[in-house]
């Protein structure tokens, strides 16, 4: 496994402030997320996680009462074989052929710009050398994804068969390292909602640094004993040359854009194969 793994878990705790985790449920169906460069996104059809919910009491009932069915003989996995778990596993058949409809290719989007994607489940990462300078950049699909409920305002504008549209926007994790020099420069990204929302304006970063430190080259665990920059800490010109660094070794609007087109074809892909997983739980056959 990677050795940012234990870096985009922490990535993830370190969300941003209520005001960013507002601006992660804005509609994502905006004039800059819908432009032939934006990102692919497809409709939200995950009924699985809606089915038969009852709002924030948690409260779910049964759709039937089940009955116990006797296993097959050809089953040999001394399970429970009930009626409600043959109409999941119809259900799960339906659900996985409808996604695979709406699946926009089998194979991934490629990044521009020389970088080579690795997989290992639901991280990927992306690797290029820049005259004598490794940088790598590193995500995780696992809960990139929030449901976006449009304004009441907007609903009234929506037509009744649209449905809100899904786009992957994962934090993620660029480290340059060169030859000369025993420490990777880490810096921490974020895509930032608010601009994606309104992306007519152009030169607008549609992502961010939250938080920029050193660790040691080729040190699989993330020191949290080193001095670690936040956004905060970081002042506007810092900030400012800190981007153009990333800028001119290929992490700038473009590749932020394709790298949500690729991590939303990920985590379509790693839902597909959940779904199909789960299916073949249930039935056991």
């Amino acid at each position: 496994m990677f050795k940012s793994v234990v870096r985009a878990v922490g990535a993830a705790l370190r969300l941003p402030t209520a005001s960013t985790s507002t601006a992660r449920a804005l509609p994502l169906s905006c004039p800059a997320l819908c432009s032939p460069n934006a990102a692919l996104a497809r409709p939200f059809t995950r009924s699985l996680w809606m089915m038969n919910g009852n709002g924030a009491s948690g409260y779910r009932p049964k759709l039937f009462t089940s009955k116990l069915l006797n296993p097959s003989a050809s089953c040999g996995c001394g399970g429970m074989h009930t009626e409600g778990d043959k109409a999941f596993g119809e259900f799960l058949f339906d659900e996985i052929k409808e996604e695979k409809k709406i699946q926009k290719s089998g194979t991934l989007p490629k990044i521009s710009g020389g970088w080579e994607l690795s997989m290992d489940g639901t991280e990927a990462l992306l690797t290029k050398n820049v005259a004598g300078e490794k940088v790598t950049v590193t995500f995780n699909v696992n809960n990139s994804i929030l449901p976006n409920f449009e304004d009441e305002a907007d609903q009234g504008e929506q037509k009744p068969e649209e449905e809100p549209e899904m786009l992957s926007t994962p934090n993620f994790v660029v480290e340059v390292t060169k030859e000369t020099t025993k420490h990777t420069l880490v810096i921490d990204c974020q895509f930032l909602h608010d601009e994606l929302a309104h992306g007519e304006e152009e030169e607008s970063d549609i992502f961010g640094i939250f938080e920029v430190s050193f660790q040691p080259e080729g040190d699989a665990d993330w020191k949290e004993t080193s001095y670690t920059l936040t956004k905060d800490s970081l002042n506007d010109s810092l900030y400012d040359h800190m981007m153009d660094f990333l800028a001119d070794r290929g992490v700038d609007n473009t590749f932020a854009d394709e790298l949500m087109e690729l991590s939303t074809a990920i985590e379509h892909q790693q839902y597909i194969k959940f779904l199909e997983e789960l299916k073949t739980f249930v039935k056991c056959n």
